[in-house]
């Protein structure tokens, strides 16, 4: 047979790595990375397999990639968000491509492999991870006994119209408002009765995992980095989200005909210093269930978060809320990236994420929301509270990324350039 013709394989290995790029990228997005962050791993990975002069636009819901300027393009849309231990895996893919450990169809079947992995967990105890999740973040927003359990048994409610959503595709759609309508009728109908104080904020825990603090901060951090497509449409998302919630808690405070003067940020306090570390425990822990984080992870995850908690307590006490969430949000990012840079097979991502979640952006938002619409705050109070909070947390996250790439280019182990490239 005569030997194939070099260009016809040249071309091949092009379109394979073009195809590689696109679902490295499409499964970056479904990560919930920043698209600045996933543009410059892209190109990284691109240049070592032979390609510097990659072109990417990626999107909050697909990407665009050329490798070479007026060569062919490829579009590619992302698949639904991934859990943790898949997106443990996708960072070990990419970390094994830029190490020459993997070859391009051998990369792109592991990408498949870890869209389709299940959730290595018993379905119960997935369940009792949302209960477990509301009783910590309780334990550091409202620490008072009646306001925990009122926040247990708001999880269970969501729990449960969570699974509905997900056979109903109307449930799906209406999810955030029947969420806080739901729990706000239990929490609120509690106050009613006396049974509990400072029903504002005992509802933000049960429905925390729901609130789109993420898209509201990482829409923050896209504008900053001069991605105004994708910062702009992810930041009108999370703001309507916003308003969606708001909109629940305040038909079920209609129905309960629920005072005024009962709307507002109340702390309580009932159970001592020691809630705080409990709840901080019992938080990383329930997410390492819910998204299946691995054995060898969890330990890191619990240290990033307790870093990113006590730098956001520190900011606070020193400061304001703003502060802490600047304070809180270096420390999440430069945290993770110090341990990915002391053991790289160790996501960065896996690790920073739950700890972003614990600034619960979207919880001061929804409160200020919703204290607007009962008279207690202006439109300007509100507006410059939530943005502010966001942009400090925003900010927080381009400082330590920042920081975390000098550190990666200052004491990363370089590639050799000699080895051979994957095919």
């Amino acid at each position: 047979m005569p030997a194939p013709d070099p260009v016809d394989g040249d071309e091949h290995t092009e379109t394979e790595t073009r195809a590689l790029l696109a679902e490295l990228g499409t499964t970056m997005i479904a990560t919930g990375q920043p698209v600045q962050e996933i543009e410059e791993e892209l190109a990284e990975v691109s240049a070592h397999l032979g390609y510097p002069d990659v072109q990417s636009a990626v999107g909050p819901t697909g990407l665009m990639l050329t490798l070479t300027p007026g060569g062919p393009a490829t579009f590619r849309a992302a698949p639904p968000g991934l859990r943790l231990h898949q997106s443990a895996d996708v960072r070990v893919v990419r970390h094994r491509l830029l190490t020459d450990q993997l070859t391009l169809r051998e990369a792109r079947d592991e990408l498949a492999a870890a869209m389709r992995r299940p959730l290595q967990r018993p379905s119960w105890l997935v369940a009792l991870a949302w209960p477990v999740l509301a009783t910590g973040i309780a334990l550091i927003l409202q620490p008072g006994w009646a306001n925990v359990a009122a926040a247990a048994v708001g999880a269970l409610i969501v729990l449960a119209l969570v699974q509905l959503a997900e056979r109903f595709e109307v449930v799906k759609a209406l999810l955030p408002t029947l969420a806080a309508f739901a729990v706000s009728l239990v929490v609120f109908g509690a106050a009613n009765a006396g049974l509990l104080e400072g029903p504002l904020r005992t509802v933000l825990p049960s429905i925390a995992v729901l609130l789109p603090g993420a898209l509201v901060v990482n829409g923050m951090s896209e504008l900053a980095a001069g991605h105004m497509q994708a910062g702009s449409a992810r930041l009108a998302y999370g703001l309507a989200q916003l308003g969606l919630f708001a909109l629940g808690l305040l038909m079920a405070t209609a129905l309960l005909r629920v005072p005024t003067s009962t709307m507002v940020n109340l702390r309580v306090d009932d159970i001592g210093w020691f809630a705080a570390p409990v709840g901080l425990v019992l938080v990383g822990a329930s997410i390492c269930l819910m998204e299946g984080v691995p054995l060898r992870l969890q330990g890191w995850v619990l240290l990033v978060l307790a870093l990113a908690f006590g730098a956001q307590v520190a900011g606070q006490q020193l400061g304001t809320v703003a502060l802490g969430g600047f304070c809180g949000a270096i420390a999440a990012s430069l945290g993770a990236s110090i341990v990915e840079l002391r053991h790289p097979l160790l996501p960065r991502l896996v690790l920073f994420l739950p700890a972003f979640w614990l600034l619960v952006p979207g919880s001061l938002g929804l409160v200020g929301v919703t204290e607007l619409a009962a008279g207690h705050e202006s439109v300007t109070d509100v507006a410059l509270g939530l943005l502010g909070v966001a942009i400090a947390i925003s900010l927080g996250l381009l400082v330590g990324s920042a920081v975390g790439r000098a550190l990666r280019g200052r004491f990363a182990a370089p590639v050799d350039p000699a080895s051979p490239r994957p095919a």
